[in-house]
């Protein structure tokens, strides 16, 4: 693929472009002025030559008229060379010029100041008739002014024109040309900066204060584009040893009891107690892979569907009560205040209540108080759930919905819990277009989600719960 031309080579393009318009406007404008002008000097002096002849013919009185005039047109003609003059008359005394009827008639057609061709070269040429008295008979006057110094003159501007054109359209080119390089040059300061960020070096950021106004929020755009790559990489960075230790666990047991059962004979009961256990291992490595496809779905942009309006206080209800097993064990209650009626697909919504209970009962202490507060805030349906807690820094809360994160990372409960229940309480709330939050205040831990009141755009399918 061709590479396309740089900005500042685009720009000189555009720069001489705009010249060559403007120098075109410009010429086209003022070599309509001069040829007008040039035009105006020539009939102003075909005028005045008619006026001369005919005042000379009007005033003179002496016998022998015509020959006068003749006489006068000859004299005429020596003294301006590009002039030229013809009379016409029926008597033959005031006739002058070859083919002078010829080129009455052909002024006549062609009307006053018009340019016809002439022994081969240009003239424009004007007609006037003096009507006849008792001294002389009507005589026709046909005078020509050569248009060659006027056209000469009108060739010798368009290539004066020409060339400035040219000339200016290179000159604002070549500025145009300097002028990009020079505001481009924080571009390139910015490219640079840039193309030294790496793996390596991956702290390192624009420098924003060298940037330009027009540049300073697309510097700051990319450093928090930065900012959030850098976050998705260290998670990637961590994401490996968290799913070698999730499954490393359950295949260490598999692997480990079915060593310890081929050592030496087994009779049936044995045989079931250890397929027992190995079932309980698979079924952990089936909910950490099906957990770990659910979101992965649900990040390539899958939306909720079959939404139904539902009330999110008897969703909160039917899940304690399926809790009510692991609530009456750890000797705990739970309270719900408030309530609200939201478009949702109950299968999803359960999941992700289910996952912020049983996070709460497994954080609190037994015979501990669960408190579910139920709202809308900013058109969206919000659930509270709080419980008590140990401290918990800020940026361990902007971390608890990370896949595999853990606040304590022994992992204690591993058997029961493998790091991915927030992460899939994030993804229903976006599935929803809602969002997820958590904080922490005198010994209350209190995380939730929303989901949106109105029903989803284009909602579609969804990943299986």
């Amino acid at each position: 693929m061709m590479a396309k031309p740089s900005i500042a080579v685009r720009l000189a393009a555009m720069f001489a472009l705009a010249s060559i318009v403007g120098f075109t406007l410009i010429g086209a404008a003022l070599h309509h002025v001069l040829a007008r002008e040039l035009a105006r000097h020539q009939n102003d002096q075909i005028t005045n030559r008619i006026a001369d002849l005919g005042y000379v013919l009007e005033h003179a009185r002496s016998p022998g008229l015509g020959e006068r005039m003749r006489q006068k047109l000859d004299a005429l003609e020596s003294a301006g060379p590009r002039t030229r003059v013809w009379m016409w008359s029926q008597d033959p005394a005031f006739r002058y010029g070859a083919n002078a009827p010829e080129m009455l008639q052909r002024a006549r057609a062609s009307g006053p100041g018009a340019e016809i061709n002439v022994a081969g070269g240009w003239m424009r040429v004007q007609a006037r008739t003096v009507p006849a008295n008792d001294l002389w008979p009507e005589v026709h006057f046909v005078v020509g002014v050569d248009s060659q110094p006027f056209l000469n003159t009108l060739h010798a501007f368009e290539k004066a024109l020409l060339a400035l054109t040219l000339t200016g359209t290179a000159l604002a080119a070549a500025l145009g040309w300097w002028i990009a390089r020079l505001g481009l040059a924080p571009v390139a300061r910015l490219s640079a900066d840039a193309q030294g960020i790496g793996p390596g070096n991956r702290a390192q950021r624009l420098q924003l204060p060298a940037l330009p106004r027009e540049l300073a929020d697309l510097g700051l755009s990319f450093n928090q584009a930065l900012d959030r790559l850098d976050a998705a990489y260290r998670q990637l960075e961590t994401f490996s040893d968290d799913v070698a230790h999730e499954l490393r666990t359950p295949l260490a047991n598999l692997i480990g009891q079915t060593q310890v059962t081929l050592a030496r004979e087994r009779d049936a009961g044995d045989l079931r107690e250890v397929l027992q256990s190995n079932l309980e291992e698979l079924e952990r490595l089936r909910a950490i892979v099906a957990d770990m496809l659910f979101l992965a779905r649900a990040e390539q942009g899958a939306k909720a569907r079959s939404l139904v309006d539902a009330s999110i206080a008897a969703e909160v209800g039917k899940t304690v009560e399926f809790l009510d097993v692991l609530l009456e064990d750890a000797g705990m209650s739970v309270n719900v205040s408030g309530d609200a009626t939201a478009p949702i697909e109950t299968s999803l919504f359960r999941r992700a209540l289910t996952n912020l209970l049983h996070n709460a009962i497994q954080h609190s202490t037994p015979g501990a108080r669960i408190q579910v507060d139920i709202g809308q805030v900013e058109g969206r349906a919000r659930v509270r759930i709080t419980n008590p807690g140990g401290p918990i820094a800020p940026a361990q809360l902007t971390r608890l919905f990370d896949r595999f994160y853990r606040l304590d990372t022994s992992r204690p409960n591993s058997d029961e819990n493998h790091g991915l229940g927030l992460a899939i309480v994030k993804a229903v709330a976006a599935m929803h277009r809602g969002e997820v939050f958590a904080e922490y205040a005198e010994g209350q831990v209190t995380i939730g989600f929303s989901v949106a009141l109105l029903p989803v755009p284009g909602a579609g399918a969804s990943p299986s719960p």
